[in-house]
């Protein structure tokens, strides 16, 4: 059962239309995590953090890595020591720190990712195939209309005044 599933026609509209976003993103998310296994032998993890290895030429250093990715430390060395083993990643010691290093794309790295990356564009193309172009722009600048509502509602007491109002709507 997907997310949707879950919602009835009694629940508020911005529910079901929550479990809805949710869904399409959990289908669009299998979906790339079965193409990059099944045309690259590789995992939508590793893509990630090669995708930000790719934006930053110099390397990153592993605490930024797991910061960028919002996982864990151990998750990103894992990781990492895959993509050397593969020759897709190397490490760079940091001028100054012993302890430290920077992880960034070998050249062959650099190659792989760019031919990943072609295919995860033209995947997440397909995914919105039954969209025209002015059905994705009005569909792009509704959910920037909620990204900005929520970044500008940010704040601990809009949370518990929403709460409020729907227990006692006045």
């Amino acid at each position: 059962m997907d997310m949707e599933a879950r919602g009835h026609s009694e629940h508020p509209e911005a529910l079901r239309l929550w479990l809805r976003m949710l869904t399409c993103t959990q289908l669009v998310e299998k979906q790339v995590r079965t193409q990059l296994r099944e045309n690259f032998d590789t995992t939508l993890p590793r893509f990630d953090l090669m995708a930000q290895l790719e934006r930053n030429a110099d390397g990153l250093k592993m605490n930024e890595l797991s910061r960028r990715m919002m996982v864990t430390g151990g998750n990103i060395t894992g990781i990492t020591d895959q993509l050397v083993t593969e020759g897709l990643v190397e490490r760079v010691d940091v001028e100054g720190d012993r302890r430290a290093y920077r992880v960034r794309l070998t050249a062959h790295g650099r190659e792989v990712f760019d031919d990943m990356a072609r295919h995860h564009e033209a995947w997440i193309v397909g995914a919105f195939d039954s969209l025209s172009s002015r059905e994705m722009e009005t569909l792009h600048k509704l959910l920037g209309k909620v990204k900005h509502h929520q970044s500008q509602s940010a704040k601990p007491n809009t949370v518990k005044s929403t709460l409020a109002e729907l227990k006692d709507p006045a």
